[in-house]
């Protein structure tokens, strides 16, 4: 379904994932996030910083101007849509960032290049997480740090568990399942294992509690849809239906909305390596 057709289905996503993901979910959610992994990493002037599976580039965005112009910034994601959004929304941050394209499990670096490396909600999708972390030890530095999130569980995301529900209920199962792939059945000793088991010994694993915000139930799900493949199955239902998810969002977060919209709850592990 091409642009004209969503919006003909009166849904309005007008631009491309990517896009999307960049203009909705990084201000409401990983902007923020993005901080306090790189407060957690101890990111100083002078570093060399690679951030893996960098999406549009947030984390990066957010290093440059910390580690200067002696240090250095690098961004590498296996999505050339997501690079492309990087490169055209960091185009005046300086110093200027490197964007590479890499598969997170073969990075394309050499070995010890990285004082730090970042990698913010990635792990969890990875096909092969022991190898990526492996790949993550083998471009630091010895003394260097590894710092990454990782969604807790579902059931800790209140207004997920209810979209969730909502879209396998309307859509299908598979809509269901996508919405919940962000968040893995981990707890922090399995995240430790995993590092562990990468060839980590200094690891330590924290819980950080924040908040998403958005403008409307409505707008929750539009902007959630937009920057996910979720887009089209949900601009194919009909409005009839689609109006129906709405309502039975709106009765189960009642408790989350406020005169600004809808407010909810979101927690993550910060986890830190050596």
């Amino acid at each position: 379904m091409d642009d004209h057709a969503r919006q003909a289905a009166g849904w309005q996503v007008e631009q491309n994932a990517s896009e999307a993901y960049e203009q909705y979910l990084v201000p409401s959610i990983f902007e923020s996030w993005a901080d306090r992994l790189i407060e957690t990493g101890e990111v100083h002037e002078g570093d060399r910083v690679l951030d893996v599976a960098c999406g549009t580039g947030i984390v990066a965005r957010r290093v440059a101007p910390r580690v200067g112009t002696s240090g250095s910034a690098v961004g590498v994601d296996i999505n050339e849509g997501m690079l492309a959004v990087a490169a055209e929304t960091a185009g005046d941050v300086q110093p200027s960032i490197e964007w590479r394209r890499g598969d997170a499990t073969d990075l394309p670096f050499a070995d010890d290049g990285f004082d730090v490396v970042c990698c913010q909600q990635a792990l969890q999708f990875f096909d092969d997480p022991v190898a990526a972390l492996e790949e993550m030890r083998r471009v630091r530095t010895p003394g260097g740090r590894v710092t990454l999130s990782v969604w807790r569980p579902l059931e800790y995301q209140p207004a997920y568990v209810v979209l969730a529900d909502a879209l396998e209920r309307y859509i299908g199962a598979e809509a269901g399942e996508m919405m919940r792939s962000p968040f893995p059945a981990w707890d922090g000793e399995d995240l430790r294992t995993l590092l562990r088991d990468a060839g980590f010994d200094g690891v330590t694993v924290t819980i950080e509690i924040g908040s998403v915000r958005y403008p409307s139930v409505p707008e929750f799900v539009r902007r959630e849809a937009a920057s996910s493949p979720l887009a089209e199955p949900i601009a194919a239902i009909e409005r009839a239906v689609r109006d129906e998810l709405i309502r039975a969002l709106e009765d189960r977060l009642e408790t989350y909305i406020d005169d600004d919209g809808i407010v909810s709850p979101m927690e993550s592990y910060v986890v830190t390596a050596d």
